[in-house]
C-alpha cells in the first residue's frame, strides 16, 4: 500500500500557503479555467459552486460531490485560444499530458501516476476509446476544441459507474447545443509553424427543435519535432505536417412536455506527416537512426448517439441510447520512397453500445440512478503480413444513490458488475461523502473505490506469427483500488483554498513477456504498481475584472515488481492561470505550466531509461470585441522559447504567435 502521505500532503500545504505570494507578480497572476469565479464575467456575482455531470451521472454541484474534479468550460477555453484537448488539459491539477511532437502527435494522459490507458474517454457520453489499439489507450492528439461547451476530468478509479478502462478516472467531453434565435460565427486564425485555421457553427432553437452544426479546421504545415542533435549528419530533418477537419452536429426536438429525443454525430479525419525511425537488424550489427523514415497516418473517425428521453413522472428521467463509434487509421511507411509504393496497414475499430439509464429524485438533495448497458467491440487489420479479426462483448448494470442524510452533508455511492464475454464478471464500487462544516464553511470531501480494465481484443486474441506475437485468452482484467481525502477552505467571498491527499494500487497489470516453450512474446497478469500524493490548489478573485488560480500537484509512483519509478509520471507539477478584463470587450490571460524532472525512456533501439529534466513555459492570450459582431484575438504560446521534450525524444513546440478575427451573426 502507499506510504509517506505526511510529506506529500505537507509540502502541497505550504505551496497553498505560499500562493498570495506568487500572485504579487502580474506575469505569474493565475485563474485556471475550472476555478471558482474562472467562467464569471466581469462584475457578476461569483460562487463557490460548480456543476459537475461526469462525477454522478446528473448535474450535481461539485460541492456536494466528495470527488475531485476540473471543469473545463467553454467560456475560459475561448479565453485562454486553446485549440486542441491536449493544450486545453496541460493545466489541469493531477495529469501529465504527453504528445510526440506538436499539433496531431499521439497523445497519451497519465492521471495520478495511472498508466495511459487508464483512463475512460466520453464525447457526448459515448465510449470513444479504439477497441484495434493494442493496449486500449486513449490517443487525445485528434481532438478539437471549438466544438465543445465543458471538459470534465474526473480522477480517481471511477469504474463504479463507468466500467472498464476507469482506474485513473474520466475525462469527458460534451459539445454545445443549439439555443436561442439561430445564430452564425465564422473565425480565421493564421500564425507560427504554417498554421492557418478555420471554424464555422449556426446553432439555434425554434419551437421544439434545435440545432448546432460547426465544421473546424486546423492546419499546422511545419512543426519541428524531431531533436537535431539526434539526427545523423547528413540526413534531412523533416517537420511535421498535420490537418485535421471536424464536423460536429447535435439536434434534439422536444414533442412534448415528457419526451424529447437527440441525435449528436462527430467526424474526424486528419492526416498526419511525421518523421519516424528507423529499426535495420542484420545478422552482425542492428542498426538505429532517429527520424529517418518519412510516414504519414490518415484517420477517419465517426462517433455517433441517438437517444430518447422520457419523464413518464415528476422527477423520474429516462434515456434510452444506442451508440456507435468507428474509428480508422491508415498508416503509410516510407512515403518519400522512390523506388514504389509505400508500405501501408490499416485498422479499424468498431463499438456498438445499446443502454438505459434512468433515475428518479424521490425528495430534494435525494436520488438514485440506475442502468444497463451492452456493448459490442470488433477490430480488423490488414498490414502486409497478414489480416486479422478479433471481437468480444460486455453486458453490465449498476445503481447509484446520491444523499442528503442532513444539511450540509452529502454522499454519492454506487456500485457496478460486468458480465464480459470473455473473462467473465467484474464488480466495483465508489463512495464519495462531503460535508460543509457550519459557520466556517469548510468543505470536508473524500472517496474511495474501485476500478478494472478489461484486456484489449489485441491482447486477447491476435496471433501474428511473423512478429512472434500470440494472443493470451486467459488474461483477467487489470484492478486498482484507490482513495483520497481534502478539504475546501473559502476565506471571504473571494479566496478559496484546498488540498487533497491521495493513493492508488494496481493489481494484475498486464505485461508483455517471452515464452520459452513457444519462443513467442504474450501477455501475462504480472504488473503491481502503486501512486500517492497530493493536489493543492489557491482561487482568488482579486477584483470583479481580475481572477487567478495556483495549482500544485505531488505525485509518488513506484513499480512494486522491478522497485524503481514509473516512466513519464513526474514528481512534481504545477499551473497557474490568470484572466484579466481590464476594460469592457478587452480580456488577457496567462497560463504557466512547469513540469519537474522525471524518468522516461530515450529515444533509441534499446529505450534506455533517462531522467527528462522538466520544464516551464508560459502562454500568453487576448482578444477585443470591436463591436458586437467582430472580435479580434492573438496568443503567445511559449514565449520564452523553452526547449523542451514530452515524451524524450520529441521536442514541444517553440515560441508561436497567432492571430485571428471572429465574427458573429449579431
Amino acid at each position: 500500500m502507499p506510504h509517506s502521505p505526511g510529506s506529500a500532503l505537507r509540502s502541497v500545504l505550504a505551496l497553498s500557503c505560499a500562493g498570495s505570494a506568487l500572485f504579487a507578480a502580474p506575469l505569474a497572476n493565475a485563474q485556471q479555467a475550472a476555478a471558482p469565479f474562472a467562467a464569471a464575467p466581469a462584475g457578476v456575482e461569483t460562487t463557490l459552486d460548480e456543476i459537475s455531470v461526469a462525477a454522478t451521472g446528473v448535474p450535481t454541484p461539485t460541492a456536494q460531490v466528495g470527488s475531485s474534479v476540473t471543469v473545463l468550460s467553454e467560456r475560459t477555453l475561448e479565453q485562454q485560444q486553446r485549440r486542441t484537448v491536449p493544450d486545453a488539459l496541460q493545466q489541469v491539477p493531477g495529469l501529465n499530458v504527453v504528445q510526440t511532437g506538436g499539433p496531431g502527435g499521439q497523445t497519451s494522459v497519465f492521471i495520478r501516476g495511472a498508466n495511459s490507458n487508464h483512463t475512460k474517454v466520453l464525447i457526448d457520453g459515448i465510449d470513444a476509446t479504439d477497441p484495434s489499439n493494442p493496449n486500449g489507450s486513449f490517443d487525445f492528439g485528434q481532438l478539437l476544441t471549438e466544438d465543445l461547451s465543458r471538459i470534465e476530468v474526473l480522477r480517481g478509479p471511477q469504474s463504479g459507474l463507468y466500467g472498464s478502462d476507469a482506474i485513473g478516472g474520466v475525462i469527458a467531453f460534451t459539445t454545445r447545443r443549439g439555443e436561442g434565435p439561430a445564430r452564425a460565427v465564422a473565425k480565421v486564425e493564421g500564425g507560427s509553424f504554417g498554421t492557418f485555421n478555420q471554424y464555422g457553427r449556426i446553432a439555434g432553437a425554434e419551437g421544439g427543435f434545435d440545432y448546432a452544426v460547426s465544421v473546424s479546421h486546423l492546419r499546422a504545415a511545419a512543426t519541428p519535432v524531431t531533436p537535431p542533435d539526434l539526427v545523423r549528419p547528413g540526413n534531412p530533418i523533416y517537420p511535421n505536417f498535420y490537418d485535421n477537419e471536424t464536423v460536429s452536429a447535435r439536434f434534439g426536438y422536444r414533442f412534448t412536455d415528457t419526451f424529447r429525443v437527440n441525435s449528436i454525430t462527430r467526424f474526424i479525419g486528419s492526416k498526419l506527416r511525421f518523421s519516424n525511425d528507423r529499426y535495420v537488424n542484420d545478422e552482425f550489427l542492428p542498426d538505429f537512426a532517429v527520424g529517418i523514415l518519412r510516414n504519414q497516418a490518415d484517420v477517419q473517425q465517426i462517433f455517433t448517439r441517438n437517444e430518447a428521453e422520457w419523464t413518464p413522472l415528476p422527477g423520474f428521467h429516462n434515456v434510452f441510447a444506442v451508440n456507435y463509434s468507428n474509428l480508422y487509421n491508415r498508416q503509410f511507411q516510407n512515403i518519400y520512397n522512390p523506388l514504389g509504393t509505400p508500405a501501408d496497414s490499416n485498422n479499424l475499430g468498431e463499438r456498438l453500445r445499446y443502454e438505459y439509464r434512468g433515475d428518479y429524485a424521490f425528495s430534494p438533495g435525494n436520488l438514485v440512478l440506475f442502468g444497463a448497458q451492452r456493448d459490442e467491440e470488433r477490430l480488423f487489420t490488414n498490414n502486409p503480413n497478414s489480416v486479422i479479426t478479433a471481437r468480444n462483448g460486455n453486458s453490465a448494470g449498476y445503481g447509484e444513490v446520491q444523499l442528503t442524510p442532513f444539511d450540509g452533508a452529502f454522499l454519492v455511492a454506487n456500485l457496478r458488475h460486468d458480465e464480459n464475454d470473455a473473462f467473465g464478471p467484474a464488480t466495483t464500487y465508489r463512495v464519495a461523502p462531503s460535508y460543509i462544516v457550519p459557520g466556517t464553511g469548510t468543505r470536508l470531501k473524500g472517496s474511495v473505490g474501485t476500478g478494472f480494465k478489461a484486456p484489449t481484443l489485441n491482447q486477447l486474441f491476435v496471433d501474428i506469427p511473423a512478429f512472434g506475437q500470440k494472443g493470451n485468452p486467459t488474461l483477467r482484467p487489470e484492478e486498482s483500488f484507490g482513495y483520497d481525502a481534502g478539504f475546501e477552505q473559502p476565506f471571504g467571498e473571494r479566496v478559496l483554498a484546498g488540498a487533497t491527499y491521495y493513493a492508488n494500487d494496481f493489481r494484475n497489470l498486464i505485461q508483455g513477456t517471452f515464452d520459452p516453450e513457444t519462443f513467442l512474446f504474450t501477455n501475462v497478469n504480472i504488473g503491481r504498481a502503486e501512486t500517492y500524493g497530493a493536489e493543492a490548489f489557491l482561487a482568488v478573485q482579486f477584483t470583479d475584472t481580475l481572477s487567478g488560480r495556483i495549482d500544485y500537484t505531488n505525485t509518488v509512483s513506484k513499480d512494486e515488481v522491478n522497485n524503481r519509478e514509473l516512466l513519464r509520471r513526474p514528481r512534481h507539477k504545477a499551473s497557474a492561470t490568470a484572466i484579466w478584463t481590464p476594460m469592457p470587450g478587452l480580456t488577457l490571460s496567462g497560463t504557466l505550466i512547469v513540469l519537474g524532472s522525471f524518468v522516461d525512456g530515450a529515444r533509441d533501439e534499446a529505450f534506455t531509461r533517462i531522467r527528462n529534466p522538466g520544464f516551464a513555459i508560459l502562454n500568453l492570450a487576448a482578444s477585443y470585441d470591436v463591436s458586437e459582431t467582430v472580435s479580434v484575438f492573438g496568443r503567445i504560446d511559449n514565449l520564452f522559447d523553452q526547449r523542451y521534450e514530452n515524451p524524450t525524444g520529441f521536442l514541444g513546440p517553440g515560441l508561436a504567435v497567432y492571430g485571428g478575427v471572429r465574427l458573429t451573426s449579431f
